[in-house]
């Protein structure tokens, strides 16, 4: 069972197929991601600098005066939990196994979190939203109530959006900063631009100086910085691709609806499948060189999106296979 999505070269290994010959939906990346100009060769030849006006780009597009940018949020979900002396953390499960990961190694006391259980034997609540795999979203009235709970015993709600750009009213990013609430972005899925490693964490200063202390200098690359700038300062091309993945997941979930294979949940970049027979719908299609995201718990598979017409045509052929 692969950790993660996108690990194509171990998949290329296991069933003999050449990497080029793959379709790969194991993440949910924008396949049709920024597209990324030509990098000066000077910004290679210097160190990044903090003065590059990243952060006031990154402000603006969050609507937030407190931006720290990182070595993509998995940087930021890493060292988290090392802010902190043990404490009991919730985690909803199914969701990105690396939180309960991060908190527990630190030695914290995680649990599976649910919305009906409430914070009351919380000291963090960390949340995906939208939820990876499920898709699942909370009411912005639920998520101020449960921060106002933990803030006021000095708890902390983290909330990582890595999956919000296309659905921007949902976030909770403007409404930082604030004691207690910490809000993880990343450039890696609506943008398409994953390999940069560049997130972004929203929280007061308190926060960001510590997590700021414990990531060193120069967390983030001087070329990733750079695309990162000008990426989020393409104001065009955002408003283009969110209703164009907005579409274009509608037409995933409607391709799997079709081969028996409803979506239990989902969002603009990737639809999730609970189905008892994950194991063999993943071997099946990985024999034909497809990939997807395999869950054992519970049996699932995520489908991430396809690109071309011809990818939409070999992943449906593939399915009525």
């Amino acid at each position: 069972m692969l950790e993660h999505g996108g690990a194509l070269l171990a998949a290329a290994a296991r069933y003999g197929i050449e990497p080029a010959g793959w379709l790969d939906l194991s993440t949910g990346i924008n396949p049709a991601g920024w597209p990324l100009p030509p990098i000066p060769p000077a910004v290679w030849q210097r160190l990044p600098e903090q003065e590059d006006g990243l952060v006031d780009v990154a402000a603006a597009y969050y609507g937030c005066s407190n931006v720290l940018p990182v070595a993509g949020s998995q940087a930021a979900i890493q060292a988290l939990p090392r802010l902190r002396t043990a404490c009991r953390v919730g985690v909803p499960h199914p969701a990105y196994a690396e939180h309960a990961h991060a908190w527990r190694t630190a030695g914290h006391a995680v649990t599976a979190w649910q919305p009906e259980q409430g914070v009351g034997a919380l000291d963090v609540l960390v949340l995906v939203h939208p939820n990876n795999p499920g898709g699942q979203t909370y009411r912005r009235a639920e998520l101020l109530d449960w921060h106002v709970e933990l803030a006021s015993r000095g708890g902390w709600l983290v909330v990582d959006e890595a999956f919000v750009d296309a659905t921007p009213e949902a976030s909770l990013s403007r409404l930082c900063p604030r004691p207690g609430l910490i809000v993880l972005r990343s450039l890696g899925k609506f943008f398409g631009l994953a390999g940069a490693r560049v997130g972004f964490v929203l929280a007061e200063p308190v926060v960001l100086d510590a997590l700021d202390d414990r990531l060193g200098p120069w967390a983030v690359s001087a070329p990733s910085r750079w695309v990162a700038r000008a990426a989020l300062a393409d104001i065009a091309w955002q408003q283009s691709a969110r209703p164009a993945l907005l579409a274009v997941g509608a037409r995933l979930a409607g391709l799997l609806r079709r081969h028996g294979l409803a979506p239990a949940g989902g969002t603009a970049l990737f639809q999730w499948v609970r189905t008892a027979d994950a194991v063999a719908w993943h071997e099946r299609l990985a024999g034909q060189g497809i990939l997807t995201r395999l869950f054992a718990d519970p049996p699932s598979l995520r489908f991430g999106l396809p690109h071309h017409e011809t990818d939409w045509a070999r992943l449906a052929a593939a399915l009525a296979a």
